[in-house]
């Protein structure tokens, strides 16, 4: 009952809000479940929020039975060459909903944890392996939203192991041109360096900044957010930056990613980067 009234009170919040980090053990090492999966269903779409963890996660159900994954759809680092594997919604929701080797909750603190090894199939347009959540509509077509109104992503986190490198969240282009870019990316770095990287244009080019430092293991918060049109506004650990946003992007919609996107490649499948969400919110208005 508890549960239910978190997760109720959560759900009704008139803003994103995503203090829900647990007392997330130091230890990397997680045990593998087979698989099972599916999700608890909160309001979205425009003007909504989407809050999809409970401080209070079973640590014995899929990732779906403790975070709405109604507004998800995973891909993973396996499947044919240059086309990995996507898992709908669908398939996501509710406590009986799949998990496998690469998605799956942390049985000992109920973490909805990505692991991307070196070695795995990747997309056409990136050398490097994934497990990751796109963003989606809750009627299933595909998140593609403007960069006019607010938009955030909020996470509650913790990089169990990487080896050099990961991407833990980003903003994607959509519609609006052929590029593949993404307006940004948010990297965590081996040495505990918190690094967003914007793109300087839909062809190409990023420019780093170092906006954070945490040990590896160690839990920690984000809000990636676009505001007005023009702005990025990046929060970690209650430090806020702000980025303009090039006008060559005005023409394209976006989508949020998060997980973990390895950002190194080698012929080792036990090496990779594992990351462990804690609680994970989208809002857009």
């Amino acid at each position: 009952m508890r549960m239910r009234t978190l997760l109720t009170s959560l759900a009704t919040a008139t803003a994103v809000t995503t203090g829900l980090a647990l007392a997330a053990p130091a230890a990397p090492a997680s045990p593998l479940p087979a698989a099972a999966s599916v999700a608890k269903n909160t309001p979205s779409g425009q003007g909504s929020t989407h809050v999809v963890a409970s401080p209070m996660a079973d640590p014995s159900v899929a990732p779906g039975g403790n975070f709405d994954l109604s507004v998800w759809q995973l891909q993973e680092p396996v499947g044919s060459p240059g086309s990995p594997t996507t898992i709908p919604s669908s398939r996501l929701q509710g406590a009986n909903g799949f998990q496998d080797a690469y998605f799956y909750t942390d049985t000992r603190d109920g973490a909805m944890t990505f692991w991307a090894p070196e070695k795995g199939v990747t997309t056409p347009n990136s050398n490097y392996a994934r497990s990751e959540l796109r963003e989606m509509n809750r009627n299933g077509s595909a998140a593609n939203w403007s960069l006019s109104g607010t938009h955030q992503l909020k996470a509650t986190l913790r990089v169990v192991s990487v080896t050099s490198n990961v991407c833990v969240g980003q903003i994607h282009l959509g519609t609006g041109g052929s590029s593949t870019k993404p307006l940004l990316e948010l990297y965590y770095r081996s040495s505990g360096d918190i690094v967003l990287g914007t793109e300087n244009s839909p062809s190409g080019g990023q420019t780093l900044h170092t906006v954070g430092h945490v040990s590896v293991g160690k839990t920690w918060n984000y809000t990636i957010g676009v505001s007005g049109g023009h702005t990025i506004d990046l929060t970690v650990n209650g430090s806020t930056t702000h980025y303009a946003i090039p006008s060559s992007f005005d023409a394209y919609k976006q989508y949020f990613k998060a997980g973990s996107y390895n950002q190194s490649s080698s012929d080792s499948t036990t090496k990779g980067a594992r990351v462990a969400f804690y609680g994970l919110a989208v809002s857009h208005s």
